[in-house]
C-alpha cells in the first residue's frame, strides 16, 4: 500500500480549516497531521512534522504566508507548498510564486479544481487557478511588472512587511522583537523606515494601510 502523503494545514478561520481537513481525509492516499492558526505556528508545524504538502492561507495573524513560505523554503526544498487564498491579483500571484510556492488556489474553487491543485503540486508541477491565471499573464504581456514605476508598497522589505503586520495588530516592539527574535531597537529601527518609506506618521495610518494591502483583517 502505498505511504499516505502529510500535510499541514495553516489557515486561521477554523471552519473553513475543519472543512478542509474533513475534505482531505476522504481520501485514502492524504493524511492531515497538524493544523495551524496562525503563522507561526504554521512554522513550528512544518519542523515538527516534516509534511510532503503545506495548504497555506496568505492573510493570517502574526506571520503572513508570504512570510512563511520565505521562512520554510531554503530548510525544506522539497516540500510543496499550495497557497489557498481569496486574494486574486497579480501582484499576490507573483510575490507568492517568487516566495517560493509551487501552486495558487482560490478558496471558491471547487472541490474538484482543489484536488487537481493539490494533485498537480503533489506531483512536481505548478498550478495555478484558471480564473487568474490569464489575468497574471496579461500582466507580464502588457510589461506592468517590468515597467511601472515602483510604488512605495514595493520598497518595503518582507522583514518590514512583518513587522507592518505585526504593528497593526496591537503588538508593542518588545512584543514584535520576541515573535521575530529581533531587539525591540531594531523594531523601532524598522517602524521608523516604514513610516518614512510610506509617509505616515501615526499608529492608525500605518494600521489603515495595513488593512488596505490586506496584511490584516478589518475589525468588525
Amino acid at each position: 500500500m502505498m505511504a499516505k502523503k502529510k500535510i499541514v494545514i495553516a489557515e486561521d478561520h477554523q471552519l473553513f480549516r475543519e472543512g478542509l481537513k474533513a475534505l482531505l481525509t476522504a481520501r485514502d492516499d492524504l493524511e492531515v497531521v497538524a493544523e495551524a492558526k496562525d503563522g507561526l505556528e504554521a512554522i513550528h508545524c512544518i519542523r515538527k512534522h516534516s509534511p510532503h504538502l503545506l495548504l497555506l492561507d496568505l492573510s493570517m495573524p502574526r506571520l503572513n504566508g508570504i512570510s512563511v513560505i520565505n521562512d520554510v523554503r531554503s530548510q525544506y526544498p522539497d516540500m510543496k507548498i499550495l497557497v489557498l487564498t481569496i486574494h486574486e491579483s497579480d501582484q499576490y500571484v507573483l510575490e507568492t510564486f517568487k516566495a517560493g510556492a509551487n501552486g495558487y488556489c482560490i478558496k471558491d474553487a471547487s472541490r474538484e479544481e482543489l484536488f487537481m491543485a493539490i494533485d498537480s503540486v503533489l506531483g512536481g508541477k505548478t498550478f495555478i487557478s484558471p480564473g487568474i491565471a490569464d489575468e497574471v499573464m496579461a500582466g507580464y504581456l502588457s510589461g506592468r511588472q517590468v515597467l511601472k514605476e515602483k510604488s512605495s508598497w514595493e520598497t518595503i522589505t518582507q522583514r518590514e512587511r512583518e513587522v507592518l503586520k505585526l504593528l497593526a495588530e496591537g503588538y508593542m516592539n518588545k512584543e514584535i522583537g520576541d515573535l521575530l527574535n529581533i531587539s525591540a531597537k531594531t523594531v523601532e529601527k524598522h517602524r521608523a523606515n516604514i513610516m518614512s518609506k510610506l509617509n505616515l506618521h501615526n499608529a492608525a495610518a500605518l494600521t489603515a494601510y495595513a488593512i488596505e494591502q490586506g496584511l490584516v483583517s478589518p475589525k468588525a
